[in-house]
Parts: structure tokens; C-alpha cells; sequence
């Protein structure tokens, strides 16, 4: 049943049975039967805006020194260039890090099975103007990195054009997929990407500052001045690879039109491909989908429950409506079917969550958010 819905005149987000609205600054829970407000922080300033964050959960099984390093938090990266931890609770600011004053962040992501995360800067352009007035810029981007469990600093990295000369030009920096320990690059041109090991890059902190406090942040103490080795590159149909798992394992599809559909699984010993890799086809070729009638838009995985929720609209294009087919992830058997109460407007943003008992959507019209919250009501007496 739809039991919430909540407008803002700024983006709203999703993370862990919490919603976010007015740019991070109030936090409604959803564990409860209607969202509840859990925290309201003190209003910011343009230049402490949050620009992007994290949700973060220390392991069950770890000891750790302090005991705020236990709870849930929020690592916020501001607009002025400090990274906070705060209580995704309380909203209690728990550790703050200065990361610069001379380059500009703006993007935060995981890589979960080495406790790290990456700070990326925003990557410079070489813009029509600069190339006439004969401006050369070097700097490309920048990399912080940082261990959590507890928040340390590994420290900072620059690409620039002598890196990318150094990698034979086979750095994609808009999207660099980083692992610490191993650190994948693609190739411009063709769907080949290739696999380093990243500690063949890391020197000692610089001395003589103090790190992560202003004004002088965190020192450039990452050198790339040779290319490490190649641990192995590999050709991917679907234009990506996905690295993971324990032991390490790595994922894709080969560039071959009879491996269309298929998923290659291959594992990583002491770094080194081994011949153990097998091929994965899907358990099932297509869920039923007549365009005629119906068109998928978007397909949501809830890992807990091992379910499919998928949103389908009538057909018609515009403003209709929509409804979610779960389905057995096994099997692609549909369990159920929910209706969304709200019109579906494909001309507009739509974001949609499947979270244990709750399913959340969120869309944009125009200059307006709308969030609506549906939960799973038992209907025993």
C-alpha cells in the first residue's frame, strides 16, 4: 500500500531505509509503518554544500579504538573540500578532513572489499579559448584515497597528460574504475581494458605538514613516473569489467557474437590469471514483455529477499501508468504484482528502490521532486 509521499523543491535521495531531502540536511527513517524525521542539521552555507556522499558500515566482526567508528555514518564530501563522517543516526558530525585547497572535488565511490573508498576532483578541460590564447593544461584530474574502519589517509594522486603518455594512452579519466590494490584502465578505442597493481605506485607522506587539517589539506604524495606492470587485459563486449569477490574474481563477456548473453567468470590468484574461468549463460533468455502492451523501464535487485522488481508501464508514451512484477530471481517466475497509485511520466526523471517490505519512488517533474513510499501491509487479523 502507498503510505507516504513527500514533495521538495530539491533533489531527494535514497540510501538504506533512509531518505534524504533538502540537500542532505533533513533524514526521514523508513523502518517504521510511515517515514519518520530522524535529524534535522543546522542549515549551510552555498560553500559548505554537500556534493556527494557515502553510506558506511563498519564489520560486525571488527574491534575498532573508538566506539563512534561502529556506527553508520555518512562520509559527506562538501563544495569547499572537506570530507565529514557523520552519525547516519544522529547526524552528529563524528571526523572531518581538509582534502585541498588547490583542486576541486566533487565525486565519492567505493571499493568495498578493500575498505577504501576514492575522492575524484573534477577533470579539466582543455577549453576552444585556452587552445587559441596557446594555454596548455596539464593536470587532468586528481585521487584521493582512503582507508575506513578506522577513516585513515593513503593519500593523493594527480593524472595528468604524462600519465596518460606513460599508460600508452590507455586512460579513459572520465570513469576510472579504481580497486586500491589493483587499479583498472580502459583503452580509448577499443573494448580492452587493462589491470595493474596499484602499490607499484605509492610513496611515502610528504613531512612538514599537518595531513587532512587546513589550510594545507592532504600533500600530492602519490608519483606515477613509470608505467607498472600489466597484471592482464582483457576484452569485454559489454564494455565493462566487474572485479571482486574472495578469492578475487573478475567478470565479462567476450567480444564474440556467439557469447552474446553469456558472463565468462574467471578467478585472480596471487594475482595471476589462472585457467580456472567458466562461462555463466542466463537462467532465462527474456521475461515476458509485449511493447505493444507493456514496456519494462527499469529493473531493481533486492539481494536479501533474491528478488527482481521490475516496473512496467501500459505502452503509452507520456503520462500512464505503472505497476512492479516481482519475480523469483531463480527462476524469472512472477510472484506478484503492485500498482503504483501515482501517474508514470516517461518525458520525466523516475528513480525506483526495492528494499525488504518497502518499495520507493522518486521523480522529477519539472523544478519538483515528489518521493512516494509504498510498504507491505499484512492483511492476517
Amino acid at each position: 500500500m502507498k503510505v507516504w509521499s513527500k514533495t521538495s523543491k530539491s533533489t531527494i535521495m535514497y540510501e538504506n531505509c533512509k531518505l534524504y531531502f533538502e540537500n542532505y540536511q533533513h533524514c526521514y527513517s523508513c523502518v517504521h509503518a510511515e517515514p519518520q524525521i530522524l535529524y534535522k542539521l543546522p542549515t549551510r552555507s552555498k560553500q559548505e554544500k554537500i556534493e556527494d556522499t557515502l553510506m558506511c558500515h563498519s564489520p560486525i566482526e571488527k574491534t575498532l579504538s573508538s566506539p563512534s567508528d561502529h556506527k553508520p555514518s555518512l562520509l559527506a564530501l562538501t563544495a569547499n573540500n572537506w570530507l565529514i563522517r557523520l552519525s547516519a543516526e544522529t547526524g552528529e558530525e563524528l571526523e572531518k578532513v581538509y582534502l585541498s585547497p588547490n583542486y576541486k572535488f566533487r565525486y565519492l565511490g567505493w571499493d568495498v572489499s578493500q575498505e577504501t573508498f576514492y575522492v575524484k576532483s573534477i577533470q579539466n578541460k582543455e577549453t576552444p579559448l585556452a587552445r587559441q590564447a596557446g594555454i596548455t593544461q596539464n593536470t587532468v584530474m586528481h585521487i584521493a584515497v582512503f582507508h575506513v574502519f578506522p577513516l585513515e589517509v593513503i593519500g593523493i594522486m594527480e593524472i595528468n597528460k604524462n600519465v596518460c603518455i606513460i599508460f600508452k594512452n590507455n586512460l579513459h579519466v572520465s570513469n576510472i574504475p579504481f580497486f586500491w590494490s589493483l587499479i583498472l584502465f580502459k583503452c580509448f578505442s577499443l573494448s580492452l581494458f587493462f589491470i595493474y597493481y596499484f602499490f607499484f605506485i605509492q610513496s611515502p607522506l610528504l613531512s612538514g605538514k599537518t595531513v587532512g587539517d587546513a589550510p594545507f589539506g592532504i600533500p600530492l604524495n602519490i608519483q606515477i613516473t613509470d608505467c607498472p606492470p600489466v597484471l592482464f587485459k582483457v576484452s569485454s563486449a559489454e564494455n565493462s569489467v566487474q572485479i571482486g569477490g574472495n578469492p578475487w574474481h573478475y567478470i565479462y563477456t567476450p567480444p564474440r557474437k556467439k557469447d552474446e548473453g553469456t558472463y565468462h567468470i574467471c578467478s585472480l590468484e596471487d594475482v595471476t590469471v589462472t585457467s580456472s574461468g567458466r562461462t555463466v549463460k542466463r537462467r532465462f533468455q527474456q521475461l515476458d514483455d509485449d511493447p505493444s502492451q507493456k514496456t519494462f523501464r527499469m529493473v531493481e535487485y533486492e539481494d536479501e529477499l533474491d528478488l527482481l522488481a521490475i516496473v512496467v508501464t501500459n505502452g503509452e508514451e507520456g503520462e500512464g501508468r505503472a505497476y512492479i512484477q516481482l519475480h523469483d530471481n531463480q527462476t524469472g517466475q512472477l510472484l506478484r504484482t503492485i500498482d503504483l497509485v501515482e501517474t508514470w511520466d516517461e518525458t520525466n526523471k523516475n528513480e525506483v528502490f526495492f528494499d525488504k517490505d518497502m518499495v520507493v519512488h522518486i521523480e522529477q517533474k519539472n523544478a519538483k521532486f515528489c518521493c512516494h513510499v509504498y510498504k507491505l501491509i499484512s492483511t492476517r487479523s
